[in-house]
């Protein structure tokens, strides 16, 4: 709404400007007209360059300035040489049309490498620096977020990119119920991040247009601000690690933290289903790790007494493998 009055504001004063032109009476309506005409076009364009972000732009003025400087800098020299100034002056113009565009060019090329483009200037002391922490759409839906914050685990501002927001939001928008409530959950679980935990949370407005898989926009983003990645996305995990960005992994955390057995231990265990093997039973402890019971296929629906033979960690997670107490 506050875009759309500053529009019609730029517009008016526009049409104010064209009438104060014209000069005369009869050339008013002229003037106003063409000064509307004139607010329409910029105001066109102004639509069309939406799509380019305030680092990208700053980029380039920051490579505007840059030629300029170098521009003056070569014509004082040329002054100094004694060029003749029927010669200086066209070959100033040339060297600064040439370098300011090299520059601008330059600028935008290796905007990602920019550290003091704004918006990613942070100024604080050395010795106070702030973490930040990207958020992950799964890890958002997947709700164990909240307990960890609860517990002060994660230190450092919560950082959420507004393209997570609109993927979390077409998901809650999605016809199909199952995705539709993961989507809503998630919205639930930021709104109590935020209001109930207190947890700083930023909305980051950076948006990559040129990239399409929110994946790569967040690891992209995640090295823009030097900061780590919170999920419990595997491929997403693997893909940051590669280009040298820290990952948070909740699924890493919660494997790291499971109760260590060695084979010979007793446990008691509830079987539930099946095995994939032939006689196998299979039951799980209470922070769901498997437990594969061999010989037990008749014995579903009890709780037997069980010695672990052998532990195999894997990449999902650890299973546990043993046999019934006695056998």
């Amino acid at each position: 709404m506050t875009l759309l009055f500053i529009r019609l504001l730029f517009l008016a004063a526009s049409m104010l400007i064209g009438y104060q032109v014209a000069g005369n009476p009869e050339a008013a309506l002229t003037g106003v007209v063409i000064g509307g005409l004139a607010g329409v076009l910029v105001i066109f364009s102004e639509i069309g360059m939406r799509r380019i972000s305030v680092r990208g732009l700053s980029s380039a003025v920051f490579g505007l300035f840059l030629g300029l400087i170098m521009s003056k800098l070569l014509a004082d020299i040329l002054v100094l040489l004694g060029v003749e100034q029927g010669v200086l002056s066209p070959l100033r113009s040339v060297m600064t049309l040439i370098l300011c565009y090299l520059s601008m060019s330059i600028a935008m090329r290796g905007k990602d490498e920019f550290n003091i483009i704004i918006p990613y200037v942070r100024l604080s002391r050395q010795d106070q620096v702030e973490s930040m922490v990207v958020v992950d759409t799964s890890v958002i839906i997947d709700g164990r977020i909240i307990d960890i914050c609860k517990s002060r685990f994660i230190e450092g501002r919560l950082v959420v990119p507004r393209f997570v927001l609109k993927e979390l939001q077409l998901i809650s928008d999605s016809s199909d119920p199952i995705k539709r409530q993961r989507g809503r959950r998630g919205l639930e679980v930021l709104n109590t991040i935020q209001k109930e935990l207190g947890v700083p949370v930023n909305i980051h407005e950076e948006d990559f247009p040129e990239i399409r898989e929110v994946d790569a926009k967040l690891v992209k983003l995640a090295k823009l601000l030097e900061a780590k990645i919170f999920t419990v996305d595997f491929n997403l995990n693997r893909v940051a690690a590669i280009q040298g960005v820290k990952v948070l992994n909740i699924n890493e955390l919660a494997n790291a933290l499971k109760p260590v057995v060695f084979p010979g231990e007793a446990m008691e265990i509830k079987l539930l289903k099946e095995g994939k093997e032939y006689n196998q039973a299979v039951g799980y402890l209470d922070d769901g790790t498997m437990v594969v019971v061999e010989d037990a296929r008749k014995l579903i629906g009890q709780t037997v007494k069980v010695v672990v033979s052998s532990v195999l960690q894997t990449q999902a997670g650890r299973m546990i493998f043993t046999k019934v107490q006695g056998k």
